[in-house]
């Protein structure tokens, strides 16, 4: 298979992916809109946001012609798919957290895997497609919450969210620099799942200051046998 062959079918997954984590991500945004009480039309603005936020914010950073999601008229068109049909299906943002955690980790992967891709098509080096594929996995979710007055989630207490896009992206570029991107695609999405599932199983999360202590369940196990709570039930 010629060199060209294989740019050409990297550009349609990379496209393909990009459109599965636009729509995952606008059903999130809807999601949280419901939690959130808002109307339709606030459905529509969270949802849009979270599912193509993202990567217009990569497309905008590479300023390599116009972000894909203004002149490809399939990005927008999914995103209010996403948003309506959370607005149509009662679906809250716990419920989501609970149900769809295996569909957000391969939304990771997706956009990951798709802002590696496109930066390296762009003829950047290895750390700005990691850090733009990263960007383009976290920042729709990130403007959604901001908009919203929250925090945003990937800021902390979300299973490694943030680490798992880096990752990925990490491994999508040392695939592509070995030759063989078709397989940093696959193995991109499969350690997102397999990475962000863990996390969030687990309850993993990254240190929040000097005297963090970890809260997941290995490690609460581990305290509880090292310092045997007293009988106010704290341990010593």
């Amino acid at each position: 298979m010629s060199a060209s062959s294989v740019s050409f079918e990297i550009d349609i997954a990379t496209r393909y992916l990009d459109l599965a984590g636009v729509f995952s991500c606008a059903l999130l945004g809807g999601a949280v809109a419901r939690t959130a009480g808002l109307d339709l039309f606030g459905f529509l603005v969270v949802g849009i946001i979270s599912g193509l936020g993202g990567g217009l914010i990569r497309d905008v950073l590479l300023q390599h012609g116009t972000p894909v999601a203004l002149t490809d008229y399939a990005y927008l068109s999914t995103a209010v798919a996403g948003s309506v049909m959370v607005f149509l299906i009662k679906i809250s943002e716990q419920s989501w957290n609970r149900l769809f955690t295996a569909l957000d980790a391969a939304v990771i992967g997706f956009w990951a895997v798709a802002g590696a891709n496109k930066t390296l098509a762009a003829g950047l080096g290895w750390l700005p497609a990691v850090l733009l594929g990263t960007v383009t996995a976290v920042g729709g979710g990130a403007l959604r919450d901001v908009i919203l007055g929250r925090v945003p989630a990937v800021f902390g207490g979300n299973g490694l969210y943030a680490t798992v896009a880096v990752a990925v992206a990490g491994v999508m570029v040392v695939c592509s620099y070995l030759g063989v991107p078709q397989v940093g695609i696959g193995l991109g999405i499969a350690l997102a799942l397999v990475f962000r599932l863990t996390a969030v199983y687990y309850g993993w999360n990254l240190p929040t200051g000097l005297d963090w202590r970890p809260r997941s369940k290995v490690a609460s196990t581990v305290r509880r046998h090292i310092n045997p709570p007293t009988r106010n039930g704290e341990e010593e």
